[in-house]
């Protein structure tokens, strides 16, 4: 039930109770009071407007790889979180230490803001991949794949 109520709030984090109730089967008391569970447990973070980047002038898409000095995981480092164009900034493995979704205006733009995460201690070199088409953006799911059964799918 925390499953589906949470997967219809992740579509629409805008709709009521009683909407909400009405889709899932259970009362507006009792949805109201699984979702104040689900904001005490963590599951649901906040309530935010999902905001188009081109509408706000931000309509180039880019990821950028950085490679740093040692350990990608340092304050300065983290402290690109402070650029507004930077959406996300995760660690990563393989080649490169932090992967930064970012959001700009236009290639000068996007020049400043890899000027400016050059400046950060630790920066010593990036590679920047341009999104030229986004096919699905969205946040965390609450739906869950069937699990992938490898007897099912062995070959003569």
């Amino acid at each position: 039930m925390d499953r589906k109520i949470s997967g219809v709030l992740a579509r629409d984090a805008t709709v009521s109770y009683s909407d909400l109730s009405a889709e899932v089967g259970l009362s507006p008391a009792a949805v109201h009071e699984r979702v104040r569970r689900l904001r005490a447990a963590g599951v649901i973070r906040g309530t935010t407007a999902d905001l188009d980047g081109p509408a706000m002038g931000k309509p180039m898409l880019a990821f950028v790889h950085v490679n740093t000095r040692g350990w990608g995981k340092t304050r300065s480092l983290l402290s690109l979180s402070a650029f507004p164009e930077v959406e996300e900034i995760h660690s990563a493995t393989g080649d490169t230490c932090l992967i930064l979704k970012v959001r700009v205006a236009s290639p000068h733009a996007l020049e400043g803001l890899l000027a400016r995460v050059y400046d950060v201690e630790g920066v010593i070199g990036t590679k920047t991949y341009m999104a030229l088409s986004t096919h699905l953006e969205r946040g965390v799911q609450a739906g869950v794949t069937a699990a992938f059964d490898v007897d099912d799918h062995v070959r003569d």
